[in-house]
């Protein structure tokens, strides 16, 4: 187990790739980000919204997939009055959509969008969530499916010429595999957690195809045919980040969680993923597998913006990491009908024993590393 020299990324994450100098990918691509010649950029952008004007027929310009949170807010106020496109906001609400994720997505609305509302059958939703617990140690690796999806299925139903996402998880976290560092995001689905983005990943338990329709990214030929393209904001965007997304959302009407508490929360930022609580389920999860949880992340965006040191960055990690309140895992254990005994025998099967141990007073997983400092796991 290696850490980024410049942030406290670590090489477990999957597909990560750091160079010879021990610096991560995402570190790189931070600093190759000052020399970019962004009025060219800005002219490439230009040349996008002509393109998409004369193709849209006066209909919708653009179809963005929108959660209401904070980069959700500045990639649909960027794109209405910014590049002046006449934007099409789909949302696919999670089921137990939060009071706050919901007041966020019309908060976002109420800002003067055409928006189309989708609600998968929760019935599939919550056996997948269960489904995908037992065999990745993800529940929301189903739910990333049509999250993303339905953009580029509404796009290409209603032949809406381009799509705006946000941020290209390839430069954010330095996993470049299938996502390549540009602004093209029709390879969206070949990131890690969505693996391909096929339907029938989750023909299981009973679950036919024909209830999957949300889940099935269209074909990136079809996508072609139609003359559709997806773009990534954050290569226009020159502040495009983690925090300064909050800052800008924030003062459009973002609103937070109540009585946030990082120590219960796995995380600092209380306007991040907070439509569901099922991503701070997701965090502790995949701290015990990777040894990383979001507060790694949150932290590593803030050294590349210039908002803390790494040596601060690892004081928050060691503190709030992996971090998750006991209401969050009886609230996921009601939903998925299973004993907290049983969500604990199950987390137990996924924890990397390389990397953590058992404290033999408290029973409960301990890490065998220091945060920021190499670990030999053979040790």
């Amino acid at each position: 187990m290696k850490y980024c020299k410049r942030c406290v990324q670590p090489d477990t994450r999957p597909k990560i790739k750091f160079d010879q100098s021990g610096i991560c990918f995402a570190c790189k691509f931070t600093e190759e980000r000052k020399s970019v010649d962004w009025g060219k950029r800005e002219n490439d952008l230009r040349e996008i919204v002509s393109w998409t004007k004369k193709r849209s027929n006066g209909s919708h310009d653009c179809v963005i997939g929108i959660s209401g949170g904070k980069d959700s807010t500045v990639q649909a106020l960027f794109a209405k009055e910014k590049m002046g496109l006449n934007c099409l906001l789909v949302n696919l609400a999670p089921d137990g959509i939060t009071k706050w994720g919901a007041h966020n997505i019309e908060n976002l609305i109420q800002h003067g969008f055409d928006t189309m509302l989708y609600r998968p059958n929760p019935k599939v939703w919550k056996k997948l969530i269960r489904y995908s617990f037992y065999k990745y140690g993800n529940p929301v690796k189903p739910t990333e499916y049509p999250l993303w999806a339905v953009s580029y299925i509404t796009a290409l139903r209603h032949k809406i010429p381009l799509i705006v996402q946000g941020d290209n998880a390839g430069v954010t976290v330095g996993v470049t595999e299938g996502l390549g560092h540009d602004d093209n995001a029709l390879n969206v689905n070949l990131g890690n957690t969505l693996d391909g983005g096929n339907a029938s990943d989750w023909v299981v338990e009973g679950i036919t195809l024909k209830e999957l329709l949300w889940y099935q990214f269209p074909d990136k030929e079809e996508l072609r045919k139609a003359d559709i393209r997806a773009i990534y904001l954050d290569y226009y965007i020159k502040e495009w980040g983690h925090w300064s997304n909050t800052d800008f959302s924030v003062k459009r009407g973002l609103t937070k969680r109540e009585n946030h508490d990082p120590l219960l929360a796995g995380r600092m930022n209380p306007y991040c993923s907070i439509d569901s609580d099922a991503q701070i389920i997701n965090q502790l999860l995949k701290y015990y597998k990777f040894g990383f949880g979001f507060v790694t992340d949150e932290t590593s965006y803030a050294i590349r913006e210039g908002r803390m040191t790494r040596q601060e960055a690892i004081g928050l990690v060691e503190k709030y990491d992996g971090k998750c309140g006991e209401n969050y895992i009886k609230d996921f254990c009601e939903y998925i009908d299973i004993p907290i005994d049983e969500f604990w025998r199950v987390t137990d099967g996924f924890v990397n024993k390389r990397l953590f141990e058992k404290d033999p007073k408290t029973g409960k997983w301990i890490p065998r590393f220091k945060v920021g400092v190499d670990f030999n796991e053979k040790e």
